[in-house]
């Protein structure tokens, strides 16, 4: 920061002043003296000049009211300042509260205890509540309309002082001897605040004064100290809270009178006086720390004895009681801010939040981008890019350099141990410097780097992008200055404290006065100069020739770094400090295209300085953002921040220096050819520029050409050159309109001259199409269709750029811009509009694809198949099924376009179905494909499990009939293969030998392909036993039970035994019935009870009976004679004796002729008979 005194008030009579205060909301200032003097003044900035903003302009005394009621020496003055009050008190004790009415203070109250007198009164944070404290110890707490809250009687006590903390909990009182007590809101005594300040001092002291900031403006760091306590010997204590062990301590080492914290909590301001070294009377001066205790500014004021001080609401004015004057200074804040392509980024505190507020504020378009940064130190800008220096951790000493783009986009961090007090970058380098080293870190950013410099990069990552350094190290510019942090933190007697740096050149100064010269980009300490001064900002020119130093007093010198010379001993030295010096500087910039022009700020005046001469100042408070062209960009950072949410642009200003102000009134008045001869003088790029733009107003071709030459802008040849080749003046003066970019004027020319085709390329070449149209319309042409196809398809991009998509489908229509229109539609979900565009479209149109793909992506399948299937891509549609899980129509596609992969397309869809348990669905789907083999593995498989479910048996036997039909299918479908392979003579039997041969490989890998009706047989034979049983048929059952012996692995054997016991003891059977029990006893699955269960039946039936059967059959006598396996009925379950039977077509299973006749359908397979 940078401060400077700027007025001076005088008191009438010579009134000694005793305190001021400055209202922070409406600008007011009460002051008051002795004698009863109390005054209200403001100041106020009146200016017809709309660039004169700020502090810049000059500022009046708006209110001078003297306010009649005191009689003693006014002591102490305070504001309400959400209320509109003010508070005074006097020596005697009398208190009187006054209101604002009308412009004009008014008493509105008044107080005198008639006992002590007021030592301090201050307004809690809210401004509900006021605590005076009076000199014996008694304390009053009152509301804001007067009411007494309470009140308390400090026995032994003498009070000077009291503050409110901000949540109006704490109360602190500071005692006549030097204590603070600590009590609650209510006046209970909670504890002695721990003066850490006052550690080993002896004698007397007392207390100057303690502020507590309330945080109204937010905190510049996260528990950032906030409440001051000082005394009159300067020590002081900046303090977290009231609590606080470990505060901030301070020795200004000055006599102090009364201290206040600024708007924002940021700068304590410390008032007093300061023994002179060379006068014996005392310096009054006025010191500025930060909460942590760096000493930022000193401020020497004039007079015998300074009285009290107070901070302008903005915080950048301080009002100064001397004697009977009021002095005023102007600050100029170190704001953290920058300015980088177009953009202005600044940061500032908000009470809501922890963080910094970094606005990023695009001042071309107007629009902002805002990021929240915690514990930020600095904002560094260069070129299109921007560094934020930030604290990386509150407890750990690590530090972060985000590396931003012109919208805040971080683009790379880099975490380095060194705190970054000072940051400078070029093009390639960020440079971060503490007091101790710097860090030099090559940054590169993906988008700017060519082929050739990606393997720089790699090279360079590989070497080593960043280094460190310490500042007593002489490094040679090899490898050297690897990340070694323990060397960086070693102390040195000679601290950093200004760094600078251009794209060859770094330069480091140090406390001594000393400039370190290095090399960039490989580091190099070259050279040394000595200045007679300590730098507190450095700058290098465009050339690197010259560097700006502006010391911590503000004074502006130079310094010739490549000048050689010879010293007084003869020695040869490089450097030279230049003659100029100027007081009073705050900021500097040197012009980025010219290394003698430069543009400083001194107090509210911006100087531009070309070979060290000034040119006249221009008014004005803003801080210098660019200088090129001989133009310079000034920002109003102190107006942007007062509502820092809304910037305005009238705060970005721009000023002309001198040589091109000249130039324009030389050109305006004189005429071109003098001014040629003024520019030739004073050459410059923007200077030629400006003739060439004269030049060509006035149809100068000649002169343009050569001023263009001049300036080095090839596309203004090229136009002059064109303009040459007109023949009509009228054409060239509308082209040169063109030019200026007073478009409607080209355009009205172009229409004069019946040029309609001109003014219409001229409007599609600045993309106005909406006038394209209007002027399409508006005459007629063979060219005109196409053009207004070109113009409607344009309108339908900018209304599509813009997503107003159903705007933009009229225009697309209009312009049968098919492609634009089916994204149109898809976008608004209109998807008949694309379904009618898919069937308006041509086969193989090239759109097709893209339309079935949008469809694809919704879900609509028929349609996407629809629009594949028209531009002949039929896999796409059969992909698109199945990607949808429409098998069924995928099968369809495939086999009406006999496609090759049905087969594995076929795999997929039953492994999707089985995997959803869709075994019914899967068959179906093998069997409508015709692959019967897996169908009747699948419902085999079914049917098995249904076996071991014990269902139906009739439920079963259906699904076994099932499978086995399936498998005859799957036979009659290899024969009929088979016979169309073999062709000849031997054809049927060569067909039925290669059938049967991928039978046998079938049989040999399926158990059930080998006989597919045995599961049918077992089921149909055992519910035939069951039903001739219940009908009485016992022989006929039992023959039927006794096929089911040659199934017990189809069912289950307890079942099949147990149907046999029944059936044999109903036919009186015995034998066969002792059999049966014999083989249920020796079944090893049967429980014990269950087993004892069968030996107690068989005993209670063969006590009875003896198991002896003597009837024989017919088909005993048949099988005793050998005659071999003979058929079984399947109606009755009987053996076939006779010649003539009847046989299945289907199943080849057999029925007695006689049986046959009472039969429509085969009672095994349900075929027809």
């Amino acid at each position: 920061m940078f401060i400077y005194l700027c007025k001076k008030i005088a008191i009438p009579g010579n009134v000694c002043l005793r305190c001021i205060s400055w209202n922070k909301d409406q600008g007011f200032i009460a002051c008051g003296g002795e004698d009863g003097l109390l005054k209200v003044l403001k100041l106020e900035t009146q200016t017809d000049e709309a660039k004169i903003k700020g502090l810049a302009a000059p500022s009046n005394l708006s209110v001078n009211q003297t306010l009649e009621g005191h009689s003693g020496s006014v002591q102490v003055v305070t504001w309400n300042e959400q209320y509109q009050k003010l508070t005074t008190s006097d020596q005697n004790g009398l208190i009187i509260v006054w209101m604002l009415y009308k412009g004009a203070w008014y008493e509105e109250m008044i107080n005198n205890r008639n006992k002590s007198v007021v030592r301090s009164m201050s307004w809690n944070a809210d401004g509900q509540k006021i605590c005076i404290v009076y000199e014996d110890g008694a304390v009053i707490v009152g509301s804001v309309d007067g009411n007494r809250i309470w009140g308390k009687d400090l026995k032994g006590t003498h009070l000077c002082h009291v503050a409110w903390s901000s949540d109006s909990k704490i109360l602190l009182f500071g005692m006549a001897n030097g204590e603070v007590h600590i009590y609650d809101n209510q006046g209970n005594f909670i504890v002695k605040m721990k003066l850490s300040c006052l550690v080993n001092l002896t004698g007397a002291f007392s207390i100057a004064g303690i502020h507590w900031y309330h945080g109204t403006e937010g905190y510049i760091e996260p528990d950032c100290p906030c409440l001051a306590v000082c005394y009159d010997n300067g020590r002081c204590q900046i303090m977290r809270d009231e609590n606080d062990h470990n505060p901030v301590l301070i020795d200004t080492g000055m006599n102090v009178i009364c201290i206040q914290w600024n708007h924002c909590g940021s700068v304590l301001a410390v008032a007093g006086s300061l023994k002179s070294t060379s006068q014996d009377k005392d310096v009054n001066i006025v010191q500025f720390y930060t909460p942590f205790g760096e000493h930022l500014r000193t401020l020497k004021v004039p007079g015998k004895q300074i009285s009290a001080l107070s901070w302008e609401g903005s915080g950048l004015k301080i009002a100064l009681a001397v004697d009977s004057y009021i002095y005023f200074a102007n600050i100029r804040p170190d704001y953290k801010w920058g300015y980088c392509s177009n953009t202005v980024v600044y940061a500032y505190t908000r009470p809501d939040r922890p963080e910094y507020c970094v606005v990023f504020w695009d001042t071309k378009n107007n629009e902002k981008y805002v990021k929240y940064v915690k514990s930020l130190i600095s904002i560094t800008t260069y070129g299109d890019f921007c560094v934020l220096a930030t604290k990386a951790d509150e407890n750990q000493p690590q530090y972060v350099l985000v590396l931003c783009n012109s919208i805040g986009t971080p683009l790379d961090p880099k975490y380095i141990d060194i705190g970054p007090l000072f940051v400078t970058m070029t093009k390639t380098h960020v440079i971060a410097a503490s007091k101790e080293a710097f860090y030099i870190w090559q940054y590169r950013v993906a988008k700017k780097l060519t082929a050739m410099e990606i393997n720089q990069v790699a090279r360079t990552r590989r070497e080593g992008r960043e280094r460190i350094y310490h500042i007593d190290d002489t490094p040679s510019g090899s490898a050297d200055g690897h990340l070694d942090y323990s060397r960086a933190i070693e102390g040195t007697r000679d601290p950093i404290c200004a760094i600078t740096a251009s794209d060859k050149i770094l330069l480091v100064g140090r406390e001594s006065g000393t400039i370190q010269r290095y090399s960039l980009p490989s580091v190099c300490l070259v050279q040394k100069y000595t200045l007679n001064c300590r730098a507190h900002q450095l700058s290098l020119n465009c050339n690197s020739s010259r560097v700006a130093i502006i010391d911590l007093s503000g004074v502006l010198t130079f310094f010739d770094l490549d000048t050689r010379g010879v010293d007084s001993t003869g020695q040869q030295v490089i450097g030279e400090q230049l003659k100029l010096e100027r007081k009073d500087v705050w900021d500097m910039k040197w012009a980025n295209d010219n290394p003698d022009l430069f543009a400083m700020m001194e107090k509210t005046r911006m100087y531009v300085f070309r070979n060290l001469d000034p040119e006249e100042p221009i008014q004005t408070s803003g801080y210098i953002c660019n200088f090129e062209d001989l133009e310079i960009k000034s920002i109003l950072l102190d107006e942007i921040l007062k509502n820092p949410e809304h910037p305005n642009k009238d705060y970005i200003i721009n000023f002309e220096i001198r040589s091109l102000r000249d130039s324009r009134a030389l050109i305006e008045k004189v005429g071109i050819e003098e001014s040629s001869q003024f520019i030739e003088d004073n050459p410059h790029p923007r200077l030629w520029r400006l003739l060439a733009e004269a030049a060509l107003q006035k149809l100068d071709l000649q002169t343009a050409e050569q001023a263009f030459v001049r300036c080095k802008d090839y596309q203004g040849i090229k136009f002059v050159k064109r303009l040459g080749n007109l023949q009509s003046e009228s054409m060239k003066q509308a082209e040169v309109a063109a030019y200026f970019s007073r478009f409607e004027e080209a355009e009205r020319m172009y229409l004069d001259m019946d040029r309609r085709n001109l003014a219409i390329g001229l409007r599609m070449k600045l993309g106005d199409w909406f006038r394209v149209l209007q002027l399409l319309k508006t005459g007629s042409g063979d060219a005109d269709d196409a053009l207004l196809e070109q113009a409607y398809n344009a309108i339908g991009d900018y209304f599509a750029d813009r997503q107003k998509w159903l705007n933009a489908v009229q225009y697309y229509v209009q312009g049968r811009n098919q492609e634009r229109l089916a994204e149109c539609y898809y976008m608004l979900e209109d998807y008949q509009g694309l379904e009618n565009l898919a069937n308006s479209l041509p086969e193989n149109n090239k759109l097709l694809p893209d339309i079935a793909c949008m469809f694809v992506r919704v879900g609509m399948c028929e349609q996407a198949v629809s629009a594949f299937l028209k531009c002949n891509r039929p896999k796409d549609a059969v992909d698109t099924c199945v990607h949808l899980n429409q098998w069924n129509k995928a099968v369809e596609l495939a086999k009406n376009h006999n496609m090759k992969e049905i087969g594995s397309l076929l795999a997929r869809y039953a492994s999707h179905l089985l995997e959803k348990n869709k075994i019914l669905d899967a068959i179906e789907l093998y069997r409508k494909a015709n692959s019967f083999f897996e169908a009747a593995k699948l419902m085999f498989k079914i049917a098995d499990e249904e076996s071991k479910k014990r269902t139906k048996p009739l439920r079963v036997k259906k699904l076994y009939v099932l499978s086995a039909l399936l498998m005859e299918q799957c036979h009659e479908q290899m024969q009929n293969a088979q016979r169309g392979k073999v062709k000849g003579k031997s054809s049927e039997t060569a067909s039925a030998l290669s059938g049967l041969l991928e039978e046998d490989v079938l049989y040999s890998t399926n158990r059930f392909a080998d006989n597919a009706w045995r599961g049918a047989e077992a089921y149909h034979f055992f519910i035939l036993a069951q039903r001739q049983l219940y009908k009485g048929s016992v022989d006929a059952a039992l023959k039927t039970a006794l096929h089911l012996r040659d199934y017990e692995d189809i069912i289950p054997t307890v079942e099949i035994y147990s149907l046999l016991a029944l059936c044999a003891c109903a036919n009186r059977a015995f034998d066969i019935c002792s059999r049966a029990f014999m083989k249920l006893e020796s079944m090893e699955t049967l429980r014990p009870e269950q087993r004892q269960q069968y030996e107690d039946l068989a005993l209670e039936i063969f006590t009875r009976h003896c198991p002896k059967y003597n009837k024989k059959s017919d088909l005993d006598d048949v099988l005793e004679s050998g005659g071999g396996k003979l058929p079984v009925c399947v109606a009755t379950g009987e053996r076939i004796l006779e010649y003539q039977f009847w046989m299945c077509s289907v199943c080849k299973h057999c029925m007695k002729a006689k049986e046959a006749s009472s039969y429509n359908f085969c009672p095994l397979c349900h075929s027809i008979a």
